[in-house]
């Protein structure tokens, strides 16, 4: 990817935060003073000095996002990002952070290295995900980007799910469980961590299918290409699902429904932190 010129710059700030709003505004001061346009959601933009821009106009308009929040503050910005591929800087404020990789104190020498164009970026891979529909024979799509993963939970009844699953167009596996989780390299260390998936080097082209309790316990987690479409049907007509993006948007899977995953056309760029990820794991997983 190359890099482009710097001319304006998008906030992204965890308004509950006392912390982030007040980088947020040094941040905002140290960009005007390089001539540099500061955007920032209508919401905040006044009290940090910042030019009012809705949110789902950010990446369009900026060159640069900082986000200073968590990880689910970043994943929210991120697949608005894709489609241009606008550099993503994530500054964590002091929970797990995986994707927030640069500290508070880091900040401003992070952001400064940035403006200097001393910076990577690692395309990090999207899941494109459409939900097929045939209701009283018309067909809908329903469509979801996802940076982390899609999840495909069980009903409100609490149900067992029986799941039919194909991987490149040829039949892959047939699921009992509670659940199953599609994710990217980067969703690696999310839900897919906690359902025993192994943890994947993130700029990979691979995806993760992890079951979520299944029944017959040689079911496991499976490495496959990211060249791979993934299908997934729900098989039982009484056991409606709930397919959720990225832990923050969700849609109603019935029997007649189709799930198609594949490798997004475009990744997420995210501003390579000076800590290597295996420092980032042992400090993340407390690993020795």
């Amino acid at each position: 990817m190359s890099k482009r010129s710097i001319k304006s710059v998008g906030l992204v700030v965890k308004r509950d935060r006392p912390d982030a709003v007040l980088l947020a505004k040094t941040l905002a001061r140290r960009l005007r003073t390089r001539k540099l346009a500061v955007l920032a959601d209508p919401d905040i933009a006044d009290q940090i000095g910042a030019a009012p821009t809705p949110r789902f106009e950010l990446s369009e308009r900026s060159d640069l996002i900082v986000v200073l929040g968590g990880d689910g503050t970043l994943l929210g910005v991120a697949r608005m990002a894709s489609a241009r591929e606008t550099p993503i800087l994530g500054v964590n404020l002091g929970g797990l952070g995986f994707l927030t990789e640069v500290t508070i104190e880091e900040a401003k020498s992070a952001l400064d290295r940035v403006l200097a164009g001393d910076f990577e970026v690692d395309r990090r891979i999207t899941l494109d995900t459409t939900v097929e529909r045939f209701e009283r024979d018309s067909r809908r799509l329903e469509r979801f980007i996802a940076v982390n993963d899609i999840v495909l939970n069980r009903g409100p009844l609490g149900r067992m799910l029986q799941l039919e699953v194909a991987a490149d167009h040829k039949p892959f596996c047939s699921y009992r469980a509670d659940g199953l989780i599609v994710a990217t390299p980067t969703g690696s260390t999310a839900y897919a961590l906690s359902a025993g998936g192994p943890i994947i080097y993130p700029t990979l082209g691979v995806v993760l299918l992890a079951p979520i309790c299944p029944h017959t316990l040689s079911n496991r987690p499976v490495v496959l290409p990211d060249s791979f479409e993934i299908e997934i049907r729900v098989k039982a007509s009484d056991h409606d699902a709930t397919l959720i993006v990225d832990g923050q948007e969700s849609s109603l899977v019935g029997p007649e429904d189709s799930i198609q995953v594949r490798r997004g056309r475009s990744a997420v760029a995210l501003v390579r932190s000076v800590h290597p990820y295996f420092e980032i794991w042992r400090d993340k997983l407390h690993w020795g």
